[in-house]
């Protein structure tokens, strides 16, 4: 493990594993390095990429500096890549995706983008305060109930019902309820982008979804890659909101392989 500082200092640790063209992985919400997909996702990599995963702020080994802002994880995603060669290929996951394609607006050395199912809904209305789940998710926690906020958060963005059922008597359940505070930070991330973000956005994107997700995830997949510039979909055998390492891989190896991060 490594780590950098980013912008306003705060501590972000991170990993290296592999050779070749830097490819910096971006996990969804309560993701991080020691939880989720990314960390099998880069082993398998590995042997084509230098593949980076990282903690986001407030989770796992970084930091974390009040008050939180969207442009405070953007400039934590340049710091990484900064501290990884400078320049980089992007994998997003879910919130991720949509920090990646954040990143890539704001101009950060980012040569290609890849996002599984980014939940980015084009032209929806904007929301009132009480619609507001960033803010509900902040009152929850501030109340000391961050099991009630996680639950929340998931039942909020259409997990599916057997998957949230048993969700309190997951072993990892406790470690889900210590980063609760930063769902706050995914629910931010998730509205930020626009149909002009995404018109800014000029590098080559691949957006992929599951074939066993649900009407909602797939049709957002295919709106984001229709608004891209430069992007491309692709729909992959996998399950509700994933798709399993042996399928994502090759695909990641066959469109990041004709570029240069």
């Amino acid at each position: 493990m490594a780590t950098v500082t980013s912008r306003d200092g705060t501590r972000i640790a991170f990993e290296k594993a592999g050779a070749g063209p830097v490819l910096v992985l971006v996990d969804a919400a309560g993701g991080f390095r020691g939880f989720g997909p990314m960390g099998s996702l880069a082993e398998r990599l590995a042997d084509r990429f230098t593949a980076v995963t990282y903690d986001r702020r407030g989770r796992g080994e970084s930091g974390d500096t009040p008050p939180y802002a969207v442009e405070r994880e953007i400039e934590d995603l340049a710091a990484v890549i900064e501290a990884s060669g400078g320049r980089a290929f992007v994998h997003g996951f879910s919130s991720g995706a949509v920090l990646g394609l954040l990143g890539a607006a704001a101009g950060l050395p980012i040569s290609m983008l890849s996002l599984l199912e980014p939940p980015i809904i084009l032209d929806q209305p904007p929301q009132d305060d009480e619609g507001d789940l960033a803010a509900e998710i902040d009152e929850l926690v501030a109340a000391g109930r961050r099991a009630d906020a996680v639950e929340h958060f998931h039942r909020s963005i259409g997990v599916p019902e057997e998957i949230t059922a048993g969700m309190r008597q997951a072993p990892f359940f406790p470690m889900l309820e210590g980063i609760a505070h930063t769902l706050a930070y995914d629910s931010r991330i998730t509205p930020a982008v626009s149909r002009d973000t995404l018109r800014s956005v000029t590098v080559p994107a691949l957006v992929v979804n599951s074939e066993s997700s649900d009407d909602r995830l797939r049709g957002w997949a295919e709106g984001v890659a229709a608004a891209l510039p430069r992007g491309r979909h692709l729909a992959l055998k996998g399950d509700w909101h994933g798709v399993p390492d042996d399928v994502l891989v090759p695909a990641l190896a066959d469109f990041f392989g004709g570029g240069a991060a």
